[in-house]
């Protein structure tokens, strides 16, 4: 990826942490923010080159991920939020589109209660704001899940941006513990966002599709795209393409759609 024109990278000092970030392409400013146990690598490696043809891409690794360094705090969706924004105030981004894609989609739902002003347009993709959009078994899996559990591709991701088989343990632990603790967001903070939204839902996704109709009803101004596949299919991620082949780069195209669209905003 960092062949693309004008690609920096870097690290910056966020609440404490050395937070690693990458800055491609340029024109309109699009946050990614990955999932859990991810890197920007393995999270947006496929999706990048494509949108930063026409926009700016920024990205980063949150607390404990890749190249980004720990604190001795849990994680939570907040303080992801928190970082994400000191991050943007560094590099002078003021206001941004932004796609959060799973557990990122958890911290950009932070970002547009906490700080709603940085936010343009948003992208939910592959998220949910209640336990039950997932099915019970998924919850109950996180009171045994080891390491071994987690793909491969993913350990070796992490592996390559930081070589520390002590740092994917401890962001392994940290990640299942944040899940572990999930709580629900309320029906009255999802009706508070404002930024124009888009919800992004796979038909065999970990929340459900009936739960991505919720969301999208709840958002006062929402839009909905179902695709097929499984989660992060529809971006490419490394986790869920197995026999290394992309066939869903028509989801650019959707993204790109809405990003570009001029759109007023509505009152619910």
């Amino acid at each position: 990826m960092e062949n693309i024109i004008n690609f920096k990278n870097g690290y910056t000092e966020v609440n404490g942490l050395k937070m690693y970030y990458e800055v491609y392409g340029t024109g309109k400013p699009l946050v990614l923010i990955h999932g859990g146990g991810s890197t920007i690598e393995t999270s947006f490696g496929r999706i990048i080159p494509l949108l930063a043809k026409t926009r700016q891409i920024i990205a980063m690794e949150l607390q404990a991920h890749g190249h980004t360094n720990d604190r001795q705090t849990d994680l939570s969706f907040g303080q992801n939020a928190d970082d994400i924004a000191v991050l943007l105030n560094d590099l002078k981004i003021s206001n941004a589109d932004f796609l959060g894609y799973s557990n990122g989609g958890h911290t950009l739902i932070e970002i547009a209660l906490r700080f709603p002003h940085v936010i343009n347009k948003m992208i939910l993709a592959s998220t949910f704001y209640k336990r039950d959009a997932a099915p019970p078994q998924f919850w109950e899996g996180f009171d045994h899940v080891t390491i071994n559990n987690m793909p491969e591709v993913l350990q070796k991701g992490y592996l390559k941006a930081n070589n520390s088989e002590e740092g994917l343990i401890n962001m392994f632990n940290k990640d299942v513990k944040l899940l572990k603790g999930f709580t629900d967001w309320s029906d009255a903070q999802m009706r508070s966002i404002k930024a124009p939204a888009l919800v992004i839902n796979a038909t065999q996704d970990v929340g459900s599709v009936e739960h991505a109709v919720k969301m999208y009803r709840m958002i006062p101004n929402c839009e909905l795209v179902i695709l097929p596949g499984t989660h992060g299919e529809f971006l490419g991620t490394a986790e869920a393409i197995s026999n290394g082949t992309w066939n869903q780069e028509y989801s650019i195209q959707i993204i790109e759609e809405f990003l570009d669209r001029n759109q007023e905003k509505t009152e619910v």
